[in-house]
Formats: structure tokens, C-alpha cells, sequence
């Protein structure tokens, strides 16, 4: 099934119709469906295929690319010993190849770059001496080292500068593109229970396809994490590590903000974690928000330096919440969880990123999307916010997000709570525009006096919009 990623596989397809050479890499978390999303758009399109083995030294490395072009019409049968002979070797198959298109993927493109192999320079003087001037050249690659697709091309200050023609961030599938999988692979649940698993699993398609028919989100989410033979128990580790060269550094910082709600500063990580402050934190900053596991978030009202990092990934606030803890864990382990506090904890931060995930369908269900708008957290010693919208008509939206069974009531003291929020963050602003005050639910907000001091209410049926 091929759902969504309308956006990419157009991408894609221009750069298959550009008249110039395109060096295109598609860069994701694992598991996010870069290999699937290349195949399927070029597929029968390859004149060369080929993917990095993990943990393999460059003579095995070297070994399986001639096998892969011997497998695409390559004929000779001379050893290749270097990245320089196997570039060359590649660019003999590319002009003996009658098709008018010629398109190369090269997938797990990190793998390749084993220490001391010459890979980097070998790719650099393929490309700046012969493949940048074929005009009917696609060069595709894929990694799910993200630190290395982005620092070694995407970023790359030698000879691969500005090299990169198109550079693709395969993102998380949106609730939307989850619920059509949902209906397409008759798993039969409902809008609730889809929230549920996109809180465990996030909108990763890979996680999705282990979910089995007949199984309802707690059997599926017990089978998955808790059970020892798990296929997601051990997914943790397997992730950071297919995704960053020195993962216990980036692994360091996620942990500090898994404990951190609401969130750190630069100086609070540095501090909190005992992390030097150099360009190797910004790195892992940078790589972390790049892979989407982590999100920047200014507060209203304050400078850039003391912007908030916030983990934002699903499956790893779940980890924390549920595996990374010591005691029993095991096997219908999830059932157990439904009524305590710790589940009410957790949906409740994880609706809220759920919400900052699908922000274009908040601004769409306020009737804004075209206003140009601002979205921020807020924080301060008086309050917190979930979420800010500060839109250039003139409103600002106080957003709160409350994920319940049935429709939330707001009693009197919820209502002086959202009243006192609103009038200290008027006079914050010095009354220069209107503030409205938003409820985000999972089913709305039950008719009484109070409800009528909302000025407008989002269900999440509204978050499955397109």
C-alpha cells in the first residue's frame, strides 16, 4: 500500500524530469520508509541499485557492489579494490546503458563509509568529475544514519559543498495518513483508538504494519513492548544507534528531556547534564531536531537564546514513561495501566504533542489557515500554556489540550483557572490584541455556564483532516 507522501514522490519525480543532473538524498529515522518511498517511484527506472551492509569492512563492502552491478549488466570480471575503481566501475555501466534516464539509488549510503575506506573522496570525485555533467543523471541516496547523510553531504564544507540538488526529510506519517492505513489493512479501530497507538508508536509506517488484525491497541501495544519476544521491546537502542554514529552522546541529551516535560534550555541541558558547551552540543541539538525527536520552541515574548527543547518523539516518551523503569513490566502489563495515574500522566503530554504535530489542522478547524500566524509554548512562574497562537489579525489563541473518555467538563475552579490564565497573559501583551481562550478534546467540552467563556473548541475527529 502506498499512502501519502504525495509531497516527496513529487519531489522526486521533478528531479526524474530535470534536464541537469540531480543529486537527491532522502534522510529519515529508521523504519520512516525511504527504501519503500524510492522504490516505488522509480521502480523498473534503475540502471543501478545497491544498499550499504551494516558492520561489513570495505573489502565486503567492495565485494557486494560488484556483485550488484554484475546483477545490473556490469561484465567485468576484474576485482574491484578501491572506492575509485568501484565509481569507475559504476560510470562504465552508466554509459553502456541505452535508457534515456539513468537513475542510481544507493541505499544505507552511511554503511559504505567504513573508517579509512576512501568512500567520501572516491563519491566527491565521481560526481564533480563526470556525473554533475550528465544531464540525464538521477543520483538517489538514502541512509538512516541521519548525522552522517546531513554532516557528511547535506552540510559537507569540501568538495561535496552544495552538491546535494534536492535534500528530503521523510517525516512521520499525520493521523490522517494512519487511519487510511488502519482502513486499508482492516484493523478496525476507531479515531480513540488510533490516538492511543499514535501515542505509542508515533506515525513511524513501519511500526504500523506490526500491528495485527483481531487485536485490539492494548493486546497489539502489550504484544509489542512487553512481551519478551517483543518486536518493539528492544527498539530503543536499535534506533539511536542505526541513526548516530556516537549515539550515547545524543542518547545523553534525550534522557535529560524525558524527564523534562515542559522542557530545557541550552544552559539547563548543559547544566542539568554536565555537557561541555561547544559546536558538539549544537550538533547533537541540531541532528536530534533534524530526525524529529526533539523540537525548538520559542516562547512568547522571550528571546531566541532561551528557546525550550522539548522531546517530541512518541515512541521515546513512551519508553520513558513505560519500559525505561525499574519492576515488572511484562506480559498483559499495558491492560493493567488504563485507570492509573501514570497512563492519565503520559496521554496527557502525548495529546499535547499529538496537537503540535497537527497544527495545520488546529489553524484549519479555527478557520485561520490563511492568517499568518506564530505558535509557541509559554511558561513562566505564574503559568504555563500549552500552546500560543499569535496570528497576525489581531487574536491571540490560548490553547489548552485535555485528552478524556467522554466530553471534558470545565467546573468553576477549572474556570478561574483558565480566567486568571487569560487576564495574566492579556496584561503580559499590555491588551494589544484580543485573547480568546481554546479547548482542544478528544470529544468536546459538556454544555454548562462555564462553557460559554471558550471562544471556540477543537475535537480531535478535526486532528484526522487531511
Amino acid at each position: 500500500m502506498f499512502i501519502g507522501r504525495t509531497e516527496e514522490k513529487k519531489m522526486l519525480m521533478d528531479a526524474f524530469k530535470s534536464k541537469e543532473a540531480q543529486f537527491v538524498a532522502v534522510y529519515g529515522r529508521r523504519r520512516i520508509g525511504k527504501t519503500f518511498l524510492v522504490r516505488e517511484t522509480f521502480e523498473g527506472k534503475f540502471v543501478f541499485q545497491h544498499s550499504g551492509m551494516a558492520n561489513t569492512n570495505k573489502a565486503g563492502q567492495l565485494e557486494a557492489w560488484q556483485t550488484a552491478l554484475q546483477n545490473c549488466g556490469y561484465t567485468s570480471t576484474e576485482p574491484i579494490n578501491n572506492w575509485l575503481q568501484a565509481f569507475n566501475a559504476l560510470r562504465q555501466l552508466l554509459e553502456k546503458s541505452s535508457k534515456r534516464k539513468k537513475v542510481v539509488f544507493i541505499d544505507e549510503m552511511p554503511w559504505l563509509d567504513t573508517q579509512h575506506s576512501g568512500f567520501l573522496a572516491a563519491l566527491e570525485y565521481f560526481w564533480n568529475s563526470w556525473a554533475s555533467a550528465q544531464h540525464n543523471l538521477l543520483l538517489v541516496v538514502c541512509g538512516s544514519s541521519t548525522s552522517w547523510i546531513i554532516n557528511k553531504l547535506i552540510r559537507n564544507h569540501g568538495g561535496l559543498h552544495n552538491r546535494v540538488t534536492l535534500a528530503i526529510n521523510l517525516r512521520e506519517f499525520s493521523l490522517n495518513e494512519c487511519e487510511q492505513f488502519v482502513r486499508n489493512s482492516g484493523l478496525g479501530f476507531n479515531q480513540r483508538q488510533i490516538l492511543e497507538c499514535y501515542m505509542a508508536i508515533g506515525g513511524v509506517p513501519y511500526y504500523w504494519t506490526l500491528l495485527k488484525r483481531g487485536k485490539s491497541v492494548a493486546q497489539n501495544i502489550d504484544s509489542l513492548f512487553f512481551e519478551p519476544s517483543g518486536l518493539l521491546r528492544h527498539e530503543f537502542d536499535n534506533l539511536y544507534h542505526s541513526l548516530f554514529n556516537t549515539p550515547e552522546q545524543y542518547i545523553k541529551v534525550v534522557n535529560l528531556l524525558g524527564k523534562k516535560n515542559s522542557g530545557l534550555t541550552r544552559n539547563e541541558i548543559i547544566s542539568q547534564g554536565d555537557i561541555a558547551d561547544n559546536g558538539n552540543l549544537t550538533r547533537i541539538l541540531a541532528d536530534l531536531e533534524y530526525c524529529g525527536f526533539i523540537k525548538r520552541c520559542n516562547t512568547w515574548g522571550d528571546k531566541v537564546k532561551n528557546s525550550v527543547y522539548q522531546l517530541i518523539d512518541f515512541f521515546t516518551i513512551f519508553y520513558y514513561n513505560f519500559m525505561d523503569t525499574p519492576g515488572e513490566n511484562g506480559r498483559n502489563y499495558w491492560l493493567t495501566l488504563q485507570n492509573m495515574p501514570l497512563y492519565a500522566t503520559w496521554s496527557g503530554l502525548a495529546f499535547e504533542r499529538i496537537c503540535f504535530a497537527h497544527q495545520q489542522q488546529i489553524k484549519n478547524a479555527l478557520g485561520i489557515s490563511g492568517v499568518i500566524s506564530t505558535i509557541y509554548g509559554y511558561r513562566d512562574p505564574k503559568m504555563q500554556i500549552d500552546m500560543v497562537i499569535d496570528r497576525s489579525d489581531g487574536v491571540i489563541d490560548l490553547c489548552e489540550m485535555k485528552f478524556t473518555k467522554n466530553k471534558f467538563t470545565i467546573d468553576e475552579d477549572y474556570d478561574e483557572k483558565l480566567q486568571t490564565r487569560k487576564t495574566l497573559f492579556a496584561t503580559k501583551i499590555n491588551n494589544s490584541k484580543a485573547v480568546h481562550l481554546v479547548m482542544i478534546t478528544t470529544k468536546g467540552i459538556t454544555e454548562n455556564a462555564y462553557r460559554y467563556e471558550i471562544q471556540n473548541t477543537i475535537t480531535a475527529s478535526e486532528l484526522f483532516v487531511p
